[in-house]
């Protein structure tokens, strides 16, 4: 799976995504956002959500892309990215 493969899944489901689960915003960061990702490689995903997602909607929409993606995804919130990590997560995040 490339970067690629990766970015039309995510484009192709984010209305589902904004649908069922309030997802508003998503990014691809980490190995995949760099083209390195490999078939031991989880995918990282920012996402923001319409409001405070509640346990349903944060591991439901985890879940979502696990299945779409067929690999694990490390999926953290804007609000939940720690400081010493977001300036190197937001220069190399790929909006979906």
């Amino acid at each position: 799976m490339t970067r690629n493969d990766v970015l039309r899944l995510l484009r192709r489901h984010k209305a589902t995504l904004a649908r069922r689960f309030g997802v508003i915003e998503l990014a691809l960061y980490g190995s995949f956002a760099r083209d390195r990702g490999s078939d031991d490689s989880d995918v990282d995903i920012l996402v923001r959500f319409d409001a405070p997602p509640d346990w349903r909607r944060y591991f439901g929409a985890q879940a979502y892309l696990e299945d779409l993606l067929g690999r694990r995804v490390d999926m953290t919130t804007t609000r939940e990215l720690r400081a010493e990590i977001r300036p190197y997560v937001e220069r190399e995040a790929i909006d979906v």
